[in-house]
């Protein structure tokens, strides 16, 4: 009788603890696997918006150019595919594209002019337009003032006669670099320079200050290292 007292069955509390251990540590060990499968499978990217790309394929009048987005004028010309025209701007001499545009407030408006530091660039389809070449060999001579004019460190100024439609400007040329540049002359406002190359079925239109024309050489290879730049692959 002593040895069957001893033997005595397990309380109820006691069995209830042993049915609820096993179940604790499962559940914990669950709840472990979930956040752990819940940790590998989070995304780690964020909500942001997709970059536009640095470059874009235009072609303009069937001639392939590849374009730095942050260059272009206008923002509904910043898309690829066929164009008919499409504007842009570089700073200068770097040739890189512009940053955003300087906010302009009530005060600054009215501050001193500063100068040009960008050369801007249009590019449209010539439609079998009068190249740029043949106005320079057949039309301009037309409007010329027929004074002899001298080069000045290889560069020649000729003045159009005032009755003709070029009245207000002037014509440099130069051979080595190529150079041709219409230019208004100063007065109000800083004197520009035009100066056009055809490329397959578009025309180029460079738009400069007159002033840099005290280098002239360094502007030409700009024009001519960024017609390289931008011109695609070739058909």
């Amino acid at each position: 009788m002593t040895l069957f007292s001893a033997i005595s069955p397990q309380s109820p509390r006691a069995r209830t603890r042993a049915h609820v251990i096993p179940i604790v540590l499962g559940g914990t060990a669950a709840a472990c696997a979930v956040a752990l499968v819940a940790y590998l499978l989070w995304p780690t990217w964020g909500p942001s918006g997709a970059n536009a790309p640095d470059k874009l394929p235009v072609s303009v009048g069937g001639t392939l150019f590849n374009l730095p987005t942050n260059a272009i004028r206008m923002k509904i010309q910043r898309h690829s595919g066929p164009q008919e025209r499409i504007d842009l701007d570089f700073l200068y001499p770097s040739l890189e594209p512009p940053g955003a545009p300087k906010h302009v407030t009530a005060d600054s408006v009215d501050a001193a002019m500063q100068p040009i530091d960008r050369i801007f660039l249009s590019i449209a389809a010539h439609r079998d337009a009068l190249s740029p070449e043949q106005r320079v060999a057949t039309i301009y001579p037309r409007y010329l003032d027929q004074a002899a004019a001298m080069p000045q460190d290889g560069l020649t100024m000729r003045t159009f006669r005032a009755d003709t439609p070029y009245g207000t400007e002037d014509l440099y040329s130069a051979a080595s670099p190529a150079l041709t540049a219409r230019c208004t002359r100063d007065g109000a406002t800083p004197g520009m320079c035009l100066a056009e190359r055809r490329v397959g079925g578009a025309d180029l239109t460079f738009r400069f200050p007159r002033s840099w024309l005290s280098q002239w050489r360094d502007t030409a290879e700009a024009m001519e290292k960024l017609t390289a730049q931008l011109r695609g692959p070739k058909g």
